[in-house]
């Protein structure tokens, strides 16, 4: 005789007590708009704060522009903002987790709420009984009048009409219903898009003298993700940073002519950039931010020219200087320092004692210290900001569905339901939005029906 072990239900009533708290618990808090709004006001204050903090900047700027004394408001100080994640907010494990749970709750509220009312007025159904006209919104009753004639009517009002027996129900504007759940699939896409981007997404600075070839190293912040994203078989000569000066000495404009070179140094991309017109490689986007001067070319009397570089002074907020030390002696004993402040090719020498000496322009030059000192060139460096964020194509086509769903959603669905009882004729109806234009439809309709115009009963103030 065989015996068989009962099989345990443990596992089973398990399963079933985890549904049940999914679908009466979970599910209903998740799809609460309390906590949708709530979670909306969140993401949208620490985004504001993402854009008032400067976003991955080093730890000396943090410490210059939020002291502790005094601390801003009084209580943000850079330790707060380093403690917090506030330099580089959108890659906060909390500000995704927000992400998350925004979305969780968007996706429960589309399968517990969008998809039974979609579902529910696609089903068509029919009143049977004259009663059953008096809960409706407008209602009226007509005699002499056929369910037949009523058809014709309601096909020129672009309804789709079923029919069973002598009843008659007419519906349109579906779309009205499919529109918030595109709305919150649109929504999604924004935020998966956003998550896509801090994960993947990167940051850098780069200063690059004219003439010169970089590949991006300078990254400020950057996602876990985003090694994939910087590139390492390409790389970025600049041929040429100038400026462009208003009739008053003012920046206009500042331009960069970059090319980008592949693994062999043959160009596969060439642009001239400025600010808001950037070059875009890749996935990558440079734009022109900043510039400085880089160094400043010199001949001593028939010398080979030499450059120097140029450092920038500190003029304790009163303007931008840069300097450099030029020697007039093999021995270093002597020589001039040479000061520029922009790219129009005037610079400053000044002697030992600070004394001012002289003012040169580009090919110009001057007797310094028993020698002839020509200044050939002032070299100037391009500040690009550099950026990549695969997930902006999905946020474009998050907020492009999201335009289209939102249009969607202003289509009224309305539906018209009919009953032939003998030789009267029970007609009504009800629509979600815009119940004005639906009474006045309405109401073209049954007058078209009858001799005279014809009021409608309404069972709503």
């Amino acid at each position: 005789m065989t015996s068989e072990t009962p099989t345990s239900s443990k596992p089973t009533g398990l399963h079933d007590l985890f549904q049940r708290y999914i679908q009466r618990e979970l599910l209903p808090l998740l799809a609460d708009l309390r906590l949708a709004i709530a979670l909306l006001l969140a993401i949208a204050l620490f985004s504001i704060s993402g854009t008032v903090i400067e976003q991955g900047q080093t730890l000396a700027f943090y410490q210059a522009n939020y002291p502790e004394h005094p601390a801003l408001f009084g209580f943000l100080t850079w330790k707060v903002i380093l403690w917090l994640g506030l330099d580089h907010v959108y890659r906060t494990w909390w500000f995704l987790a927000l992400l998350i749970l925004f979305g969780a709750s968007l996706t429960a509220c589309t399968f517990t709420r969008q998809f039974p009312t979609l579902k529910s007025a696609q089903t068509w159904k029919f009143y049977q009984q004259p009663r059953q006209f008096e809960k409706l919104a407008l209602s009226t009753e007509l005699e002499r009048v056929s369910l037949e004639a009523l058809e014709p009517l309601l096909h020129q009002k672009r309804y789709k009409l079923f029919r069973e027996g002598n009843a008659l129900y007419a519906r349109k504007g579906i779309v009205g219903r499919i529109g918030p759940i595109i709305v919150h699939a649109s929504m999604l896409l924004i935020l998966a898009g956003a998550i896509w981007g801090s994960m993947t997404g990167f940051f850098a600075q780069e200063m690059v003298p004219a003439g010169q070839t970089f590949q991006i190293k300078n990254i400020f912040d950057a996602g876990p993700w985003a090694a994939a994203q910087i590139p390492k078989d390409w790389s970025v000569h600049v041929n040429r940073f100038w400026i462009d000066y208003t009739p008053e000495g003012g920046i206009n404009q500042f331009y960069s002519d970059l090319s980008v070179l592949d693994q062999d140094g043959k160009e596969v991309d060439r642009k001239t950039i400025y600010v808001n017109e950037p070059l875009r490689y890749k996935g990558v986007t440079m734009y022109q931010a900043d510039w400085a001067i880089a160094g400043i070319k010199v001949k001593l009397n028939n010398s080979p020219v030499i450059a120097l570089p140029m450092g920038e002074l500190d003029t304790g907020g009163k303007g931008r200087l840069w300097g450099t030390w030029v020697p007039t002696k093999p021995d270093l004993s002597e020589g001039v320092s040479v000061i520029a402040k922009d790219l129009q090719g005037t610079v400053l020498l000044y002697d030992n004692q600070g004394t001012l000496i002289n003012t040169l322009r580009e090919g110009m030059s001057a007797e310094v210290n028993g020698i002839r000192l020509t200044i050939v060139e002032i070299v100037g460096s391009t500040g690009l900001q550099i950026k990549a964020d695969p997930g902006i194509p999905i946020v474009y086509l998050g907020f492009a569905l999201l335009m289209v769903s939102v249009m969607m959603s202003y289509v009224s669905h309305s539906q018209i339901w009919a009953l032939q009882a003998g030789d009267k004729l029970y007609v009504g109806g009800r629509t979600n939005r815009a119940q004005v234009a639906f009474e006045r439809e309405l109401l073209s309709v049954l007058d078209a029906l009858t001799a005279e115009p014809l009021s409608m009963t309404s069972t709503k103030p």
